[in-house]
């Protein structure tokens, strides 16, 4: 009421306020409250939906941790079990491969002839 006040003597117009009436006052400052009510429960809502979106975006992130956990438990199981076949495989592969070395005489170079002229 003061600002209105002073904004009116400012412009050079009646001081007169409408809330100088106490039916009138009464009325603005319920309107006032109600809307001050109003914009604290938009808030609250606001803070609530982010919280609960916080929760949920933590929650995919333990589920996420956890399967990837139990993926790489699964892995390491599957690679210790199969650790004998890849052994045995990679020997074998050695042993037939030494063989094969001492037979692989196709490719000689051709011998050096002395030239003539």
């Amino acid at each position: 009421m003061k600002e209105k006040k002073k904004q009116l003597k400012k412009d050079g117009k009646s001081t007169v306020v409408e809330e100088d009436d106490p039916e009138m006052f009464r009325q603005a400052v319920y309107k006032q409250t109600m809307k001050l009510f109003a914009e604290l429960e938009i808030k609250r809502k606001e803070r609530e939906a982010k919280d609960m979106h916080e929760r949920k975006r933590q929650r995919e992130e333990e589920i996420e941790a956890h399967e990837k956990a139990k993926r790489d438990r699964e892995w390491q199981k599957n690679f210790e079990e199969t650790r004998d076949g890849r052994v045995d495989s990679w020997r074998t592969f050695q042993a037939k491969g030494k063989k094969k070395e001492k037979n692989r005489s196709f490719l000689k170079p051709p011998k050096v002839k002395m030239e003539q002229r």
